[in-house]
């Protein structure tokens, strides 16, 4: 098992500036650290090996450390909250329960739970109950005795009069089915009465002894409100119509509005006494609400339709770990990726004592004095490592060993993953009640973003994907001895097309799949003006993200209508609440990844690699400096990844997708597996021949194109291309013809 880890709380850092790590230890009271250079994170024995170059700093020695927790679980904080139980009260509210079987789910609480003072009222095994106690240790408990169905909608109302110490507890399901019952009016008498507490109000969560918060919901709330007085439930109705009756309207303590402020973490109360909430965890706003027809399907067009907010038990954006060291970059280390690298003794079979915190140095902000700079940029695909976070699919997914062709192991990474589902999923992952994970945060351990680590995804061979697939070309630019800066999406999103004017070539990594509209727009702007861009892998620019405009270092993700998914968004889901961009594939928008670098997702499988074949195009006088020195006919037939150049996710030219029409096809891969699926996005109806062996659609295209400002695109349409990089020591075809791609980019010459 694992028995150290941590996380920086940033993944790009500029020299001069402050980069905090949070480290968090199962065994002892102390770790050992030291920063290193990240060249090399494969251990493969028949590649290079790994290559961690230690750079002193005053990180160096050894620390005092300590476990730290999570406490995950999203909910809504009011601070400044009534002590309600002083008199008699009414809680109202529309729920959607997502995992209704579960016990003693809060729904909205006033609690001490040392003393065991105030009031819940949950949901426990599907029912409707109230929890009072008067803080003498004594509890009431009472409820519905009938249980409500999953993923339909309920209107609750729990009316409490401590005075006489007895509630009404009344659900009501907006729709009947026969033989069901699960609609209820209990009266109740309760053998205590709720303590008067001046404490906040939490919704879809309570207090724990410990400090933490726990019993959380999972579903979808909206409207919940709180009224002096008793009211039954069709009192709901009544303050929906239009004018409301002045005693009512007086009657109303607090009356949430979640389709106000979507895009921020505010919960808006449209009461009289403004008892905003606070949401914590970011649960998934923009969220259909009961009344949703279907007739509007953006949230910020119709937001009466779209009220309710989605809140989960595994919900995470910020860990919250204390700082454990921190280091200020030097002002002379260089851009590039490096990792703080912890230790709390030495690794066995039984345990991994070591752990590896990825970051990057970036090159001076904007606005600072830059100096000379390289003319080459790297940019990391942040995006993509925080979109694949914690990936556990193949823990708990079905199926998984078919798709890969292969067994599965798992490493003490893996396992601590699937002991610790508070570390929070990738967006390829589900919550526990089954909705797809939306949200995807770096200020949590990211167990995948390492030099070391072999993914289940990665093919044959080594076995590396995003991050450490990605160190593959970090080796070879070393072995080059080239000059380059590094930076990573979050950087683009942040700085724009200012952060790329400066650079003549942009390289990619082997997997940028997940773009902002703002990093879409400022590299499409750089291309347009003369940029060349060497796009060294497959499958990017393909789903759109958006960043949340006051929290840093989290995305969002909508996987509306089409493409490669592990779950679907639901019908009226498909804009982001972060701001309300319509999500889903570049692609259905207009924008295939084809008009960007040339090439287009294609095909994907994660058996083995293929090799490429030269075409006509490759003698073209226009590609002469590619092959040069490269008389081969077949390129690529080695690598780290899947034993080939041309693997795991493929791309290819497609005019009617916006490749450009005098685009040259130097190469196309063959050989492929039937493992090698065409993408759906590809077909409408399903055809018979989807895997390599039978499909001649499925091939990756090596291509080259000059653009109408001197700049040209480059793309490998692979992302297993990198992992051939250093094969033979770096004496091959593909690192010759990388090699030959960059120096002409990096040549003055127009083209």
């Amino acid at each position: 098992m694992l028995k150290i880890l941590g996380y920086p709380d940033r993944y790009s850092v500029a020299a001069g500036e402050r980069i905090a790590f949070k480290v968090s230890q199962e065994e002892g009271d102390t770790f050992e650290a030291r920063l290193v250079r990240v060249v090399h994170g494969d251990c493969n024995p028949e590649g290079p090996g790994l290559k961690l170059v230690h750079i002193p700093s005053s990180l160096d020695g050894r620390h005092p450390g300590r476990r730290q927790t999570i406490d995950a679980g999203s909910f809504m904080h009011v601070e400044r909250a009534p002590a309600l139980a002083g008199s008699a009260f009414t809680f109202l509210c529309h729920l959607w329960p997502t995992l209704p079987q579960e016990p003693d789910q809060t729904l909205i609480a006033q609690w001490d739970p040392a003393r065991k003072a105030g009031w819940r009222i949950v949901i426990s095994a599907g029912e409707l109950m109230l929890v009072c106690g008067d803080g003498s240790g004594a509890v009431a408990i009472a409820g519905t005795g009938r249980k409500m169905l999953e993923r339909q909608w309920y209107t609750v109302c729990v009316a409490i009069d401590p005075a006489a110490r007895t509630a009404t507890i009344e659900q009501r399901p907006h729709k009947t089915w026969a033989h069901v019952e699960d609609a209820a009016s209990v009266q109740a008498q309760l053998h205590v009465a709720p303590a008067r507490l001046a404490a906040p109000i939490l919704l879809a969560g309570s207090p724990q002894a410990d400090g933490s918060i726990g019993q959380h919901y999972d579903g979808k709330l909206e409207a919940p409100t709180l009224l002096s007085g008793l009211h039954p439930v069709s009192v709901e109705k009544d303050l929906r119509a239009p004018g409301p009756a002045v005693e009512l309207t007086r009657s109303i303590i607090a009356r949430w509005d979640f389709s106000r402020e979507t895009t921020s973490t505010r919960a808006i109360d449209i009461g009289p006494s403004g008892l905003h909430g606070r949401l914590v965890h970011l649960p998934a706003r923009g969220m259909r609400g009961h009344a949703w027809t279907g007739e509007e399907h953006n949230w910020a067009r119709k937001p009466e339709h779209y009220g309710a907010i989605h809140f989960h038990s595994d919900d995470l954006y910020d860990a919250r770990w204390e700082t454990s060291l921190g280091l200020q970059i030097p002002d002379d280390l260089p851009s590039g990726p490096y990792a703080l690298h912890v230790t709390c003794g030495p690794s066995d079979e039984e345990a991994t004592r070591e752990h590896y915190m990825a970051f990057f140095v970036r090159p001076p902000r904007i606005g600072s004095p830059r100096g000379k700079r390289p003319r080459l940029l790297v940019l990391a695909p942040t995006c993509s490592y925080l979109a694949y976070a914690n990936h556990g699919e193949h823990i708990t997914a079905r199926g998984a060993e078919r798709q890969m062709g292969r067994l599965l192991t798992f490493g003490h990474a893996d396992l601590w993953m699937y002991d610790h589902p508070e570390l929070g999923g990738s967006l390829y992952d589900s919550h526990r009640d089954g909705s797809g994970v939306c949200h995807s945060s770096r200020l949590r351990p990211n167990l995948n973003f390492s030099p070391r680590y072999h993914s289940w995804l990665g093919g044959h061979g080594s076995a590396l994907y995003q991050y450490n697939a990605d160190t593959h070309l970090f080796g070879w630019l070393e072995h080059l001895g080239a000059e380059y800066d590094i930076a990573t999406d979050e950087d683009l999103h942040e700085d724009g097309y200012e952060l790329l004017r400066d650079y003549q070539v942009v390289m990619t990594g082997t997997h940028p799949e997940y773009h902002s509209t703002a990093m879409w727009d400022s590299m499409k702007a750089w291309i347009d003006r003369g940029g060349r861009l060497m796009y060294l892998g497959a499958n990017g620019w393909y789903w759109r993200i958006a960043f949340h405009a006051e929290l840093p270092g989290v995305i969002e993700l909508r996987r509306a209508e089409d493409g490669i998914r592990t779950w679907v968004a639901e019908p009226g889901e498909y804009h982001h609440s972060f701001n309300g961009e319509y999500g889903g594939l570049w692609r259905r928008i207009g924008r295939a990844p084809n008009v960007m670098c040339g090439v287009g997702f294609i095909a994907q499988g994660f058996d083995v690699s293929a090799h490429y074949v030269r075409g006509p195009d490759s003698d073209d006088p226009r590609a002469a400096f590619i092959f040069e020195g490269v008389p081969e006919r077949i390129i690529g037939d080695f690598g780290l990844i899947g034993g080939g150049a041309a693997g795991i996710e493929l791309d290819c030219i497609t005019t009617a997708l916006g490749s450009p029409p005098r685009m040259l096809r130097l190469a196309s891969s063959e050989g492929h597996s039937q493992m090698m699926l065409l993408v759906n996005e590809e077909f409408g109806v399903v055809p018979p021949n989807l895997g390599g062996d039978q499909n001649e659609r499925v091939k990756a295209d090596l291509a080259f194109c000059e653009t109408p400002s001197g700049g040209a695109l480059f793309a490998t349409s692979s992302i297993a291309w990198c992992g051939s990089l250093s094969h033979n020591g770096y004496d091959n075809n593909v690192a010759r013809i990388t090699g030959n791609v960059l120096r002409r980019f990096l040549a003055p010459q127009r083209f």
